[in-house]
């Protein structure tokens, strides 16, 4: 009898004769090839050999190779980087708490001039006023009006001279009920001269487009009202009477008539933040840092969100959560943490295309460089928990959406740059997402030193694509976990591991962070100042005591010189510097005043040698010459030393600094037709560094005097 043929599964012969065999990758040895056909294909050896660019593929074996050959220069650099955390409540200044004026002007100065590239900040949403709690804010899009600054409102006419509050001792905690008591009347007096003085016509049309471009304020200023109406004070939202907590037309129309300026009020403030914080943002940029902001994952229930979008989230009937967000007990909390803010209706979302999610990421991109997303690995799966439950120790694991979400943002949004929190209870398939999409992850070192060698954490386990903290805003800071925190099996091991001799582990985490082979590291504060568990930012799982804790006074940055310099010469020897060079400690203040002559903007660019301040007329821009009154501007090379000549960058006038070398930028890359562009990081801004680059106007943002074609000096970005 003839042997038969194995059957063929069903539809193989069209696939077999389909034109799109023809398009898979030929196989490198056509024998491997049919011996992987062949019905022993299983016992035949698989190689694990790779395919090899060949870089002369014109040559053959023994033939001479390029000159050039032996020489292959310097390794292409690695952008590897370095930040602090530090939420802007925490900033120094003479109100009660940090703004987002002077103080943090002045913070971007210090990390430019340390090396740093990043500040890391907590959520800048509203907080609830019972905790001040920036994880369970009132709003996911609007900003924490409490952080406006007084000293600029009164600079732009908002506030009177006679207006301005005493300055207050400063104190290394927050009292945010208090700040608030006496300054949310003042903002309204802010928000009344914006809406009707004259003299702010020019300030008003710009909040007119802000209103426009940011439709969602409306809402949000809405929901404001009704929580100030007689009888809704204090009360939640599903609570109200049915019409309010139903959204019926008419009777929001009702409130909307009745309640005008309030709204007027409420959209003028947020126009104020969003004008301050991108002023902010501009500078920073400007001096080589970028800004990673902070989205918790879920949002409070008594939200705006919640309320305007109910179908979004998995509610009863009357508006109340039946299940709602937590973590399951981790090192962080022995119960879990119970978070309480309700959970996302999916299904809804993706019937949508994800739409409020756009929103929420695309306001996001205005704000930061980059965001990190709170608990990331709710997007693979999150644990849900009866809303009465007092702990978050007994739940379900819930799938979340996946892979679709991120589709959806890129196809609308682009690149969205993101760093996902991934600590805590994490699975196969979180870390399968965030490698999905590309985005770093998080290793934290003081969770390193048990669990044995494997433990992630460690660092000879940690991965170039990741954050890595010696501490986050969760955790004891360094020294008050070596003091209560650390067992003694753990301090025998890091001094084992990293040689620490005495009992500085702040800054051994440090050095562990800054030469790890992650591409950022971030540091907290506390641990930059050597700080105890006083300075605590959170404790998770206990909700009172927490967010208040501030620097301390002004003069903070000049208390840690020493500190700077042991982490601008760490930050340098393991390449983590920035390549922006430093500038007068003036210019953040002329910068803020708009007191440089027209064409330089430093909102973009970093060359201050052609900054020029309108009120010192006689301030040279040339490195080595002398001013109208006869101080010599002095020459300071790539690490803001003096190397000879005048006074100390921070006299009153600029120093221009020394250009660097070009060898370690990146070369042109000519995408515009007709210019050559280069890639700096930020803005595609040209230097003249690259003596051929021209700046193409379509590729400058907020430069409304550069030309196009013109060279144009700056710094990398």
């Amino acid at each position: 009898m003839a042997a038969r043929c194995p059957a063929r599964p069903a539809g193989a012969a069209a696939k077999r004769a389909s034109p799109l065999a023809t398009a898979r990758p030929v196989r490198r040895s056509s024998l491997r090839a049919r011996a992987a056909a062949s019905k022993d294909a299983a016992a035949a050896p698989v190689s694990k050999i790779q395919p090899y660019p060949d870089p002369f593929p014109a040559l053959q074996p023994g033939d001479d190779l390029p000159e050039s050959y032996g020489h292959p220069g310097p390794n292409p650099p690695k952008h590897r980087r370095a930040g602090v955390i530090l939420h802007p409540t925490s900033l120094p200044g003479k109100y009660g708490m940090g703004e987002i004026g002077a103080e943090a002007f002045a913070f971007v100065d210090w990390l430019a001039a340390t090396g740093m590239q990043l500040w890391q900040l907590l959520p800048l949403v509203p907080p609830e006023t019972t905790y001040w709690s920036p994880y369970s804010g009132l709003d996911a899009l609007c900003g924490n009006t409490l952080m406006l600054p007084i000293d600029e409102l009164i600079e732009l006419g908002l506030l009177t001279e006679a207006e301005r509050p005493k300055a207050q001792p400063v104190e290394l905690n927050a009292d945010f009920t208090a700040v608030a008591e006496w300054k949310l009347p003042l903002l309204d007096k802010a928000a009344h001269r914006l809406l009707h003085d004259a003299a702010q016509e020019g300030l008003r049309k710009q909040m007119q487009a802000f209103r426009t471009e940011n439709a969602w304020v409306e809402q949000s200023a809405l929901f404001s009202v009704l929580t100030e109406q007689p009888g809704l004070v204090g009360e939640a939202w599903w609570d109200w009477p049915a019409e309010l907590r139903d959204r019926d037309p008419d009777a929001l129309a009702k409130v909307r008539a009745a309640n005008a300026e309030r709204i007027n009020s409420f959209i003028a403030l947020q126009f104020l933040f969003d004008h301050f914080w991108k002023q902010l943002k501009a500078y920073a940029n400007a001096r080589g840092v970028g800004l990673v902001g902070d989205m918790p994952i879920y949002v409070g229930g008594q939200s705006a969100d919640v309320w305007a979008h109910r179908h979004l989230f998995e509610l009863q009937a009357d508006g109340k959560p039946a299940l709602v967000s937590g973590v399951p007990p981790d090192a962080f909390s022995a119960t879990g943490q119970l978070w309480g803010s309700p959970l996302y209706d999916w299904k809804a979302h993706k019937a949508e295309g994800f739409a409020w999610w756009r929103q929420r990421i695309a306001r996001s991109m205005q704000l930061y460089d980059e965001t990190r997303i709170d608990h990331f690995r709710a997007f693979a799966g999150y644990w849900a928990v009866a809303a009465d439950a007092e702990t978050a120790m007994v739940g379900t694991w819930k799938k979340g959406p996946g892979a679709e979400l991120f589709e959806a943002l890129e196809a609308a949004l682009g690149e969205v740059p993101i760093l996902a929190e991934d600590l805590g209870v994490i699975t196969p398939d979180v870390v399968a997402l965030r490698e999905a999409i590309g985005a770093p992850g998080m290793v934290v070192l003081q969770f390193a030193w048990g669990g044995g060698p494997t433990n992630t954490h460690l660092p000879h386990n940690i991965y170039e694509n990741c954050f890595v903290y010696p501490g986050t805003h969760d955790n004891q800071t360094a020294v008050g976990w070596w003091k209560k925190g650390a067992q003694v099996e753990e301090k025998a091991l890091i001094r084992r591991y990293t040689g620490l001799s005495n009992d500085d582990v702040a800054y051994c985490f440090i050095g562990e962070a800054l030469k790890s082979c992650a591409h950022t590291a971030v540091i907290a504060m506390q641990d930059i100042m050597r700080l105890d568990d006083t300075a605590r930012m959170n404790t998770p799982g206990r909700a009172e005591g927490n967010w208040t804790w501030r620097v301390g006074a002004s003069d903070v940055w000049r208390q840690l010189a020493d500190e700077q310099a042991a982490l601008r010469s760490m930050i340098h020897e393991y390449d983590r510097a920035c390549d922006l060079l430093e500038a007068p400690h003036n210019m953040s203040k002329n910068y803020r005043a708009g007191q440089y002559e027209k064409g330089f903007k430093p909102a973009a660019l970093g060359n201050w040698a052609q900054a020029k301040p309108a009120d010192k007329p006689g301030a040279a821009a040339a490195p080595g010459t002398k001013t109208a009154d006869g101080r010599t501007i002095p020459i300071v090379d790539a690490r803001g030393h003096i190397v000879k000549g005048g006074k100390k960058p921070g006299s009153a006038f600029v120093a221009a600094p020394k250009q660097q070398s070009p060898a370690r930028w990146p070369a042109p890359n000519p995408t515009i037709k007709g210019t050559a562009t280069a890639n700096m990081g930020y803005k595609g801004i040209q230097t003249d560094y690259l003596p051929s680059s021209k700046v193409p106007l379509k590729t400058v943002e907020g430069i409304p005097d550069c030309k196009e074609g013109v060279n144009y000096a700056g710094g990398p970005h």
